[in-house]
């Protein structure tokens, strides 16, 4: 998971020492920060609660990823999370979004802001997980495999499949968050949905859930959260190339985006992508 006690340069300007900064990013609260704490899980348990009943009798999934975005940007609200999202009302439709991945509260910040038109492509533990699988399938998410390579194809397929229809996909290409600070590995399963359906494909950077919900901690902070939609990148193939090598090109180009707004490190330098 990363060297938790690495130096490095925080969202606020200063450099934290190692050992001070591993305490604020593990999240260890006073008092005033576990009622807070206490307080923003109890009001997250009573969303949930009270929205899967709803989303199970509410008909049509366009209306049920609607409600689920106006309680996540409620609850987001209430709990002293406030989201400053800019350029996602301009997004092509249809489009593929990939985001860097930080924070467990990335997804929900994301259903926030996003339009009801996207589905997005999560790994098929979540859908065992309670109450999260059943929101999860109620808005149309798309479970993929990874642990077995034979359904992990076949849910490739379907996602490809999808991705020509039209359907626009939100994928977290590192699959996965650390607590060191950067951006990991990505997968290339979103940027070949891309190129095989010829759509736009659209980096969108997420900064600040890192410190509203630290990897590592179960104790969330308040805090701003800014989501930024970048220049589309063309999934249009040049001729002569085959799909395989425009994907990478287009994974590449879409993690340099990323890395220049987040201004954070690469964490896999050179290393090789599959």
């Amino acid at each position: 998971m990363g060297n938790a006690n690495r130096v490095v340069k925080s969202t606020h300007g200063r450099t934290p020492t190692a050992g001070a900064g591993a305490a604020r990013e593990r999240g260890r609260p006073g008092p005033l920060g576990l009622l807070y704490g206490i307080a923003t899980w109890l009001q997250f348990l009573f969303a949930a609660a009270l929205v899967v009943p709803v989303l199970l009798l509410t008909p049509g999934l366009w209306r049920r990823r609607a409600l689920v975005s106006t309680l996540a940007r409620l609850a987001l609200r209430m709990a002293g999370m406030r989201l400053d999202a800019r350029g996602l009302a301009a997004l092509p439709q249809p489009c593929i979004v990939v985001a860097n991945h930080a924070s467990y509260l990335d997804g929900v910040v994301l259903c926030a802001t996003l339009p009801p038109c996207f589905s997005f492509v999560i790994k098929r533990e979540m859908s065992a997980v309670p109450v999260a699988g059943t929101l999860l399938r109620r808005i149309g998410a798309e479970f993929v495999e990874r642990g077995d390579r034979a359904r992990g194809a076949r849910d490739a397929r379907r996602l490809l499949r999808n991705a020509a229809r039209g359907h626009a996909l939100v994928f977290f290409p590192e699959g996965t968050f650390s607590t060191e600070v950067g951006l990991l590995r990505f997968h290339i399963g979103a940027f070949a949905a891309a190129v095989r359906a010829d759509l736009p494909l659209v980096p969108v950077a997420i900064r600040g859930t890192r410190h509203c919900l630290p990897p590592g901690t179960i104790w969330p902070r308040p805090g701003t959260i800014r989501i930024d939609a970048l220049a589309a990148l063309p999934a249009l193939q040049p001729a002569g190339r085959h799909d395989a090598d425009h994907a990478v090109l287009l994974r590449d180009a879409a993690r340099g985006a990323l890395l220049a707004a987040l201004g954070e490190p690469d964490l896999d330098p050179g290393a090789p992508h599959r």
